[in-house]
């Protein structure tokens, strides 16, 4: 073999630079970069569960709310089967009822809280057939619930209840039983005179629902525990005009007044 000869330089400065090793990656920076793509992947995977349209829908007071998803190839989907209410029947069919006041009734808006001591209402179960509805709730008109001996939570200020128009009940059958009582525009005005002259007017814009509970029983009984009424609040001084709801506690024993020995019931 010919004996390979060794290039020699004048001088250790002239000896051409060998390139720098390419610096690799400290333990620090490899593990930056593998959570930044974990994190990347976790942002999209967060941006699509938080881009699709929910799966829950609002639903009336005691129905049940049934969901389906479907997916597709590159695509998620989320669709809404139809909502199948209760069948709902209320007994005696074509009996008249009254409903009245058990305790006391409260109207809150903002720091104001209106007590009433009596309160009747009355109606009439629809005749059959139409006291049974076989997907959802069986309603009929009522009176307006009156409202009587009011006092307030402010010293020196007294107050009135007016109720106007056409009223309602719709009962539905579920765990529990549910009663939405509807308020027609401007059927409910509470005046209040004395230090503090304020105007308070429920359902202000448009009719107004309040859902309460219904329990079978002799009597049944109806209870509205904190239902929030949309309202409209006018006046001066002490008047909680910012308020634009007020929330309502009552319960009322429903009896047949057609016969007194038969119970006013809500079922399947």
């Amino acid at each position: 073999m010919a004996k390979q000869t060794q290039q020699q330089y004048p001088h250790p400065a002239a000896r051409p630079a060998r390139p720098a090793p390419s610096p690799r990656p400290s333990g620090r920076a490899h593990r930056g970069r593998a959570l930044g793509a974990v994190g990347t992947g976790m942002v999209a995977v967060l941006g699509l569960s938080f881009g699709l349209p929910s799966t829950a829908m609002a639903q009336p007071s005691g129905l049940p709310a049934t969901t389906t998803a479907a997916t597709a190839t590159a695509t998620t989907t989320t669709t809404t089967s139809a909502v199948t209410a209760a069948a709902t029947t209320v007994t005696p069919a074509g009996h008249g009822f009254t409903a009245t006041l058990s305790g006391k009734a409260t109207f809150t808006a903002g720091s104001v809280t209106v007590t009433c001591t009596t309160s009747t209402s009355s109606g009439q179960v629809p005749a059959a057939p139409d006291n049974h509805n076989e997907t959802g709730p069986v309603g009929s008109s009522t009176t307006p619930a009156t409202y009587g001996s009011c006092t307030t939570s402010m010293p020196g200020v007294s107050a009135t209840v007016t109720t106007t128009g056409t009223w309602g009940v719709a009962m539905q059958n579920g765990t529990p039983a549910t009663a939405g009582l509807t308020i027609p525009s401007g059927g409910f005005v509470l005046k209040t005179s004395g230090l503090a002259s304020c105007t308070v007017t429920a359902a202000p814009g448009a009719a107004a629902t309040v859902n309460g509970t219904w329990t079978n029983g002799a009597p049944s009984t109806l209870t509205f525990t904190n239902a929030v009424v949309p309202v409209k609040v006018e006046g001066g001084f002490g008047c909680p005009t910012s308020a634009t709801s007020s929330t309502f506690n009552a319960a009322y024993q429903v009896r047949d007044t057609t016969d007194p020995a038969s119970q006013i019931n809500v079922t399947g």
